[in-house]
C-alpha cells in the first residue's frame, strides 16, 4: 500500500461502511485522517464531501474514500472542487479505471448498496493503480483547468 495520507469521511448512512474502510487501511499500514462522521444521528452529506476537498486542498491529505447511502450525494459534494476528482466506484474494473485513466483521488461507495467485500476490492484495486498519464493527462487538465 501507499504511504500517502489517506482521508476517509462519510455521513450517517455510510458509518458501517466507512469504518471498516478505515480500518483496512490502518491495518494496512496506511496514513489515516477520519474526517468523521462518527456517530449514527442523521447529518448531511455535503459538509463531509467539502471536508474532504479541504483536506486534499490543505495537503492534509493525498487522496480519500467518501461513502454515504448511494454514494451519489457525497460524490457529487466532492466534485464541486476542483482540487477533487472523486469517482463513484461499484467494482474493481471501474476502481482500476478511475485512477488509470481520470487520476481520480478520491473513491465513493453507496453504503446501503455496495457490500463489504466488494468495497474491499475495489479499494485495494483504486490504491495500487497508479494513474497511466499520456492522452488522459491532457484530459484530466481539462477537468481542473476548462477552457
Amino acid at each position: 500500500m501507499p504511504t500517502k495520507t489517506i482521508a476517509v469521511a462519510c455521513d450517517h448512512a455510510g458509518l458501517e461502511l466507512k469504518s471498516l474502510l478505515f480500518s483496512f487501511l490502518r491495518e494496512q499500514g496506511c496514513e489515516t485522517l477520519d474526517l468523521g462522521t462518527n456517530g449514527p444521528e442523521s447529518v448531511d452529506y455535503p459538509d463531509f464531501g467539502y471536508a474532504m476537498a479541504a483536506a486534499i486542498r490543505d495537503g492534509r491529505a493525498d487522496t480519500g474514500v467518501l461513502v454515504c447511502g448511494s454514494g451519489i450525494g457525497i460524490s457529487i459534494a466532492a466534485n464541486r472542487h476542483p482540487e477533487v476528482r472523486a469517482a463513484l466506484i461499484h467494482d474493481a474494473y471501474g476502481a482500476r479505471m478511475c485512477r488509470l485513466h481520470n487520476d481520480a483521488n478520491v473513491i465513493c461507495f453507496g453504503g446501503r448498496i455496495t457490500g463489504p467485500d466488494v468495497a474491499l476490492d475495489c479499494l485495494r484495486v483504486f490504491l495500487e493503480t497508479e494513474f497511466e498519464g499520456g492522452r488522459h493527462g491532457l484530459r484530466v487538465e481539462k477537468l481542473t483547468n476548462p477552457s
